[in-house]
């Protein structure tokens, strides 16, 4: 939904005046933070470097007492003293929510032990500069190395015996969130080793998953009789007992793994570039004829997209039915019919993170006139005037909030509204499918007169009015309730009620994440130090972002490591979606000091989407809030990938299966439901009272 309604300001508003639009994308969970995306890994490694010749052929490292073969060094300048390199990005989220974007020098010891839970020392961490604009990509960056690093040391020769060993370290891109620009263990996503845009490779074989296959590492020796692998050895694998190894020189070198045997270079200033994996990057259809993109579309989405047998999604016969309309647009050469095929192609998936072909000549053509006002329904089927704009026909004809609406030309508006197509679609719940349908319910073709049937709320009299559609869109956004944000909201706002109790506000987890939890934080601070009896949580208006961010928000209200759930993806070679039980998300809990023991309500509706709804989920667990709403959230449970089709078309679909622990999917095309299920009644719909809001002061308050 928020898509369209991006496409459609950006696209349309230019025949309006401009309006403020609701602000932000789903988001795709990123769970683990940036250089952990666990399931968007490379199998593609570069080609091999050129083996030295002439001057820059080899030398051997010094000779030792052991029986171990020095290395053969290249570029033997005495060691990398400074790195530099480039970060080529493609991911549509890469820079979302990102302000504290660092390149590392990261400590490997994680991967040596292949212990997914270590986190790197803050002492072992030299951090680099960024060089160029962090949001055009790529982006330089810069890294003087110390003279003596603080990395754990590991003993890799696997000969039996106890040596000193060596530092290993990658080059890697992270985000700091939490605390100063050090990374801590919630800013590695739980430790471990990065999977992505490092200068190492790792695998997304079921098998290998994650392990090192590739790319770049830089080793720091403390002496000459250290040994390091020179090759892989017949399993493949890095650091495992079948692997030759040559004596490393004292200090820095770098190690080529691209190359067998590897390359071992002591430039002093060598480029390093970091990696993004396949995976990861883009996936762009966007050169391809109508036929060819639309095959590759379907055949990507058949793979990867996560709820197939969950929804019933029969691909084959979607491609069926499809195929010809882009085989005539194609013909043709017509845009118009290209992007209704693509239209409605995306509306057959029942997924509010399924998006792209907004029509926008349709838009106009079809739903660009307005009445000037908007409906809602209650709970025992009547329907209601909400909002009203000024001068406008109905406004013009005495039509007033409140009043009840029983027809348009004659046919009774349930009716009229079950008809309406949701142009803010697809959608993965039927109560969010309805709540579209009234908001296009009284939108016409421009000057397309419409008889209507309403009472007033002060008037006992049935009325008639024949209505002159107008084109406008002011109505559209007055009409969803984030039509009236400003954009000047700070992502988590809180004010002080009645009796002490606070209502905070979080519009999203895609803003600015190191505000974010700096404002979190002193929220968490005040509320003890004052002692707060009770807490409303609004995530009414929180449209998703970041499921990791969500995730360790609600952390700060518990005091156990729970078990939040897990993510599968489509493995290409097993040909189906898989579960890694290492992968399961857990509560990082914050200091105790900042953690809040208080009675927490939390305010949901059907615009609490996607990492949102996460949030929502977690807060239920042990009971620990109560949710108060008119109808459970949105019901889109999953991360999201985005690919481009021709004509600059950015389609969006779910690639990331969620479930809870128990590995059920609990948020997708349900969402999470309210405790307190508050009817929606007249006096919710226009009187001027935040029923929601005041539900909650009395419940926390016992009254």
């Amino acid at each position: 939904m928020i898509k369209q309604r991006n496409q459609l300001e950006n696209k349309v508003m230019k025949r309006q005046k401009p309006v403020i639009v609701l602000i932000a994308i789903v988001l795709a969970s990123l769970a683990c933070g940036t250089s952990q995306l666990d399931s968007l890994v490379a199998t593609d490694i570069p080609e091999p470097s050129p083996m030295p010749t002439g001057e820059s052929a080899g030398v051997m490292a010094p000779e030792s007492d052991s029986d171990i073969p020095p290395a053969v060094v290249v570029n033997d300048e005495g060691g990398p003293v400074v790195l530099h390199g480039e970060v080529t990005y493609t991911n549509y989220f890469f820079t979302a929510g990102v302000a504290q974007p660092i390149v590392i020098l990261e400590d490997q010891a994680g991967f040596v032990d292949r212990d997914r839970t270590y986190v790197m020392p803050v002492a072992s961490q030299t951090l680099g500069q960024i060089t160029s604009d962090f949001y055009t990509s790529p982006f330089t960056y810069s890294l003087a190395l110390p003279i003596e690093p603080q990395g754990a040391l590991r003993d890799v020769d696997n000969d039996g015996e106890s040596d000193t060993g060596v530092m290993v370290f990658a080059v890697a891109y992270w985000t700091n969130t939490w605390g100063d620009p050090f990374l801590e263990e919630r800013d590695l996503g739980g430790g471990g080793w990065s999977t992505a845009y490092a200068s190492t490779i790792t695998s997304e074989e079921y098998e290998t998953e994650r392990e090192i296959i590739g790319g770049k590492l830089l080793v720091y020796a403390p002496d000459d009789r250290q040994a390091f692998p020179s090759e892989f050895g017949a399993d493949g694998l890095l650091f495992t007992d079948d692997d030759p190894v040559v004596m490393l020189p004292q200090g820095y070198t770098i190690v080529d793994l691209n190359v067998e045997p590897f390359l071992f270079d002591r430039s002093q200033e060598p480029q390093i570039d970091l990696h993004e994996p396949e995976g990861s990057a883009m996936d762009d259809f966007s050169s391809m004829s109508y036929t060819d993109a639309f095959d590759a579309m379907v055949d990507k989405m058949s793979k990867e997209y996560a709820f197939t047998e969950y929804k019933g999604i029969d691909w084959n016969a979607l491609h069926n039915e499809f195929y010809p309309r882009f085989e005539e647009a194609e013909r043709s050469g017509d845009y118009l019919t290209y992007m209704r095929a693509l239209r409605d192609f995306i509306w057959q998936i029942p997924d509010t993170h399924v998006s792209g072909g907004f029509v926008v000549e349709d838009f106009w053509d079809l739903k660009g006139g307005a009445l000037g006002f908007n409906i809602r329904e209650t709970d025992d089927d009547h329907t209601y005037v909400t909002t009203m704009l000024d001068g406008s026909p109905a406004d013009n004809a005495g039509i007033k909030i409140g009043a009840e609406i029983f027809s348009f030309d004659g046919t009774p508006i349930s009716d009229v509204v079950s008809a309406t197509t949701a142009w803010f679609g697809p959608h993965s719940s039927p109560h969010t499918y309805r709540l579209d349908q009234l908001l296009f319910a009284v939108r016409f073709p421009p000057d397309t007169e419409v008889e209507v049937e309403y009472q007033n709320p002060d008037q006992r009299a049935i009325q008639t009015a024949t209505l002159r559609a107008v084109e406008e869109t002011e109505s559209l956004f007055a009409g969803y309730s984030g039509g009236d944000l400003t954009g000047f909201e700070l992502p988590v706002e809180y004010e002080v009620l009645d009796g002490g109790i606070v209502h905070a506000t979080i519009y999203g987890f895609l803003d600015d994440e190191l505000l974010t939890i700096k404002l979190w934080e002193r929220l968490m601070q005040t509320l003890n130090e004052t002692a707060a009896p009770g807490l409303i949580i609004d995530m009414r208006l929180n449209s998703g972002g970041s499921g990791f961010l969500a995730d360790e928000m609600a952390a700060y209200f518990f005091d156990d490591e729970l078990a939040l759930g897990n993510t599968g993806y489509y493995d290409e070679k097993l040909d189906t979606f898989t579960f890694d039980e290492q992968d399961m998300s857990y509560y990082i809990l914050p200091p105790e000091d900042l953690r809040y023991h208080g009675n927490v309500v939390v305010l949901i509706s059907p615009d609490c989407v996607s990492a949102c709804e996460f949030f929502s989920y977690d807060m239920t667990l042990e009971d620990r809030a109560t949710l108060i709403g008119y109808y459970p959230t949105a019901g889109a449970g999953g991360s999201v990938e985005v690919f481009t089709m021709p004509e600059d078309q950015e389609i969006s679909f779910t690639i990331g299966r969620a479930v809870d622990a128990n590995g059920n999917i609990h948020i997708e095309g349900t969402g999470v439901l309210p405790d307190i299920d508050v009817p929606v009644t007249e006096e919710s719909l226009v009187g001027d009272r935040d029923v929601l809001l005041d539900t909650a002061l009395d419940y926390l308050l016992g009254r």
